[in-house]
């Protein structure tokens, strides 16, 4: 699965694209939460207690408390701690697009294979006479047109 992943990251083509667009915009702002929400704090906290959205480096030199405080001032600021935040939205979204396009191939080749599938051959229900050459039942011990007596008959 890891290796499939990392072909579908490498290598992209117009469905898998389209694909990764439409659903990356629908569910944008849920995985943005669920990192920003859900992930970063107890990543923050085992850290000790960094909230990553506010690490920053505050390249004005003034020492500003916080990112808001910073951008308020009109600091120049490099934002490290949104940087990692949407790094990890990249994957948590690139990692759920990888998981749709692979159940799609998968229904798409499963599809193929039942296509490509040839029906089993018609078991055959007559058989000819040996001696008259007329079609009987498979099943038959007696010719029913030159009344022969197939069951000496070795097939």
């Amino acid at each position: 699965m890891l290796k499939e992943f990392k072909e579908f990251a490498v290598k992209g083509n117009v469905v898998d694209m389209a694909v990764g667009i439409i659903i990356g915009g629908a569910f944008g702002k849920i995985v943005s939460s669920l990192v920003n929400d859900i992930i970063m704090p107890p990543i923050g906290l085992l850290i000790g207690k960094v909230d990553f959205s506010n690490l920053f480096i505050d390249l004005s030199g003034t020492g500003y408390a916080s990112l808001t405080q910073a951008k308020e001032a009109g600091a120049p600021t490099i934002n490290y701690g949104l940087f990692v935040n949407n790094i990890i939205d990249f994957v948590v979204v690139a990692f759920a697009l990888f998981l749709v396009v692979r159940w799609m191939n998968q229904l798409r080749e499963s599809a193929t294979a039942e296509q490509k599938k040839a029906p089993a051959p018609a078991v055959p229900t007559t058989k000819q006479c040996p001696y008259c050459l007329s079609e009987i039942p498979i099943k038959a011990v007696r010719c029913a047109h030159c009344t022969s007596d197939l069951s000496t008959v070795v097939a």
